[in-house]
């Protein structure tokens, strides 16, 4: 059999030419550069940020304040949040050093401030907490004066910030609370946080327990007394048993203040203490009392 001419085989098609992945090198952002996403770290703004989380110690005062009071409330409407942090800032300054001129404004100031904290902005939480802070320092029981419940908004917000998993947010709750403590009146304030021990969030529970029982600390007996003895027993003996550690050890701190200015360790009155508690409190309250300022002698 004839061979057939190679001419006449079926053409081999060309080889398709391969293709050459080209690696692009993309430079990798320093650690320092990128955005750490840890809530329990403060953000820090980017670096084109006009927002700085200045502290009370470096605040200046304002040039020519009279002036420019009325103007920066206004600007405490504005839409953009960078300008009501930057307002925000103002504002201490003028609670710091100028609070005559913030006086007649201060029930706007503390909305704007409630406000500012329920903002998912963490900037503006952040400076709206430090500023109710430097409020606190600058007025006083001048903010229970006010005839709306802006103190009882400010006084919630606060207690749901320090209960927060965002640790730089509680941090600066806290102190905030602390400033509290530390520039006002405890009777006054006693009676506005008495309600937060039973509220049913318990961390709001535990923080308006360690609030009570830093004030409780400051009082003599007839503070306590005029608040009213058996009243604070009783809140106390009911946070013993709390789920939070915070809000327990807050209540065996109320149980040691109290025992102490009331029997002014005298061993005498340590009878008149125990028919005290025993016509104040459950027997099973009464046991727990009993072993807690026991220890403490």
């Amino acid at each position: 059999m004839a061979l057939r001419p190679i001419d006449n085989a079926l053409p081999v098609a060309p080889e398709r030419p391969k293709k050459h992945l080209q690696v692009v090198s993309v430079p990798l952002q320093k650690q320092s550069e990128v955005g750490v996403n840890d809530e329990n770290k403060a953000p820090l703004p980017p670096s084109n940020s006009p927002i700085d989380y200045i502290s009370s110690d470096n605040l200046k005062p304002i040039c020519d304040p009279e002036s420019k009071i009325q103007g920066l409330i206004e600007r405490l409407d504005s839409k953009d949040w960078t300008n009501v942090c930057e307002s925000l800032n103002n504002i201490r300054r003028f609670a710091l050093y100028h609070s005559s001129l913030l006086s007649p404004f201060l029930e706007k100031v503390m909305s704007v401030v409630v406000k500012s904290m329920k903002n998912p902005r963490s900037a503006l939480i952040k400076t709206s907490i430090m500023a109710s802070s430097d409020i606190f320092y600058a007025f006083g029981d001048h903010l229970l004066d006010s005839i709306s419940d802006a103190f009882d908004n400010l006084l919630l917000q606060l207690l749901l910030k320090a209960s927060q998993d965002k640790k730089f947010v509680c941090e600066e709750a806290d102190k905030a609370l602390n400033a509290m403590v530390k520039s006002m009146t405890p009777l006054p304030l006693l009676n506005k946080l008495k309600p937060y021990v039973s509220h049913v969030n318990l961390r709001i529970r535990a923080k308006a327990a360690i609030s009570i029982s830093n004030f409780v600390s400051k009082m003599g007996l007839e503070g306590m007394d005029e608040f009213g003895l058996v009243s604070l027993v009783q809140v106390a003996a009911d946070l013993l048993n709390d789920r939070l550690p915070e809000a327990r050890e807050a209540a065996r701190r109320i149980v040691i203040s109290v025992y102490e200015a009331y029997t002014g360790n005298e061993e005498q009155k340590q009878e008149e203490w125990q028919s005290f508690c025993q016509s104040s409190l459950p027997p099973i309250h009464v046991h727990s009392v009993a072993k807690i300022t026991s220890s403490s002698n």
